[in-house]
């Protein structure tokens, strides 16, 4: 995800509102390998910001997932996490904790499956489940 910075200039480009919150929470977005939920991020906002609404962390979150530059993810713990890492990655999931890891996965585009004839491979996106 690029710069709080850069995302400010973004949407005041896209002529969006740029608020307080919001660039709050493109700092608590920006390096995090933690994979939040919206709930999780808003918790983290509301300590350091008290009021912020949930509203709005959902809005944001959107709102950059529509730019590019996070993916929602449905990984299996019940609720969507957010990443800020774009690049091409997969992800280990912790059974006990949840916690997320995005992992590489070289050549994994290569992959030869069994599968109904004629079927082409767009993309694929791997999840490993374990314990960590």
């Amino acid at each position: 995800m690029r710069s709080p910075d850069v995302l400010a200039d973004e949407f005041r480009a896209r002529g969006w509102k740029l608020t307080a919150q919001r660039r709050l929470l493109f700092t608590l977005l920006h390096e995090n390998d933690r994979h939040p939920s919206a709930e999780a991020l808003h918790l983290v906002a509301s300590e350091r910001m008290p009021g912020i609404s949930l509203r709005t962390v959902y809005q944001t979150l959107n709102d950059l997932a529509e730019m590019g530059e996070l993916d929602a993810l449905d990984l299996g713990t019940g609720a969507v996490r957010f990443d800020p890492n774009t690049e091409e990655h997969h992800h280990l999931v912790c059974d006990v904790c949840g916690t997320v890891f995005d992992v590489y996965v070289p050549q994994l585009s290569g992959l030869q499956v069994a599968g109904p004839t004629g079927f082409h491979t767009a993309s694929a996106h791997l999840i490993l489940t374990g314990t960590c």
